[in-house]
């Protein structure tokens, strides 16, 4: 079960990126979307719990709640979804990778975490992958929007690492809550957020939202994407460890990158795929420990029950 939930959480998570594309290519608007799609899934979660009775609706109060979903959220997804106009969704999904990178960078400059040595290698080589992806671009005729939302990804993956974070002291703060509670009223305040963000900036045409790819796009995200593949990985984290479950950053972009180009039509050279692996590489080294740990416990568990 935990290997058939974690395949399905890889495969689920890298066609996001194409439902995201195929829904903003269709006419709608991205905050708008991105803000409905993440306000009833996370409303449909949080109802649940609370019928289960593992969470009550002073949860919403607290002030955590609206922080986690504003930096997690609302910073990731407000980037993405309007970043997906312009860039393809397979190079949306391999900058998107580049999280586990923020989170580094962060933890060194503002938390005076020591990394280790291969962590920073990571960090260089996964900034070098970025440039493989970008550079090359900028050498042929493409719009400076393109430009643009490449860069607007990465500042939302900022946001992702912050909100992990600072997710990690809420955990905290609320032990005996449910991690699929807190996450379901953080994505019901970055939703609303993002709605409240389209009121002021988008124009809503009703009839785009019951057209056949728009609604399919909404539903897709909506059911499979947050309350189907963010159960499942919350229920993995619960199962096994937050370390394991992360790890689907490595295998979710190559998917990304092949569905684009066999469903969507979505162009890649060889430098995009130079780019994709150099990406990967350097996320696997700035978790290089995390992993090695990860990898170590199943021997010792073996080794021990040897013994005894």
């Amino acid at each position: 079960m935990i290997f058939l939930a974690y395949s399905l959480v890889c495969l689920i998570f890298a066609t996001t990126f194409l439902a995201i594309k195929i829904g903003v290519d269709a006419g709608l608007p991205p905050f708008f979307s991105a803000g409905l799609r993440f306000f009833l899934a996370g409303s449909v979660l949080f109802l649940w719990m609370v019928w289960k009775q593992k969470v009550s609706f002073s949860l919403l109060l607290r002030k955590e709640m609206l922080i986690t979903g504003a930096a997690l959220t609302f910073g990731t997804f407000s980037a993405l979804y309007w970043a997906e106009q312009f860039v393809s969704s397979g190079l949306a999904a391999v900058l998107s990778a580049t999280g586990p990178i923020m989170i580094l960078l962060l933890q060194t400059l503002f938390l005076r975490q020591k990394s280790p040595i291969h962590s920073l290698y990571g960090c260089l080589i996964g900034f070098t992958g970025v440039l493989l992806l970008v550079l090359p671009n900028l050498s042929v005729d493409v719009s400076s929007l393109w430009v643009i939302g490449c860069v607007v990804i990465l500042i939302g993956e900022l946001g992702y690492a912050s909100g992990t974070l600072y997710s990690k002291k809420v955990i905290a703060t609320f032990p005996k809550v449910s991690p699929i509670a807190l996450n379901a009223a953080q994505m019901m305040y970055g939703g609303a957020l993002m709605l409240v963000l389209s009121l002021f900036t988008e124009k809503v045409q009703v009839d785009i939202l019951f057209s056949f790819k728009a609604a399919g796009s909404m539903l897709y995200l909506m059911v499979i994407g947050s309350m189907v593949g963010h159960s499942l990985y919350y229920w993995l984290v619960a199962k096994t460890n937050p370390v394991f479950p992360a790890t689907w950053l490595y295998i979710s972009p190559p998917i990304a990158v092949g569905v684009g180009v066999l469903f969507y039509n979505e162009a890649v050279s060889w430098i995009t795929l130079v780019g994709v692996a150099t990406i990967i590489t350097g996320t696997v080294l700035v978790n290089g420990s995390a992993l090695k740990q990860l990898i170590q416990k199943p021997r010792y568990r073996a080794q021990l029950s040897k013994k005894i």
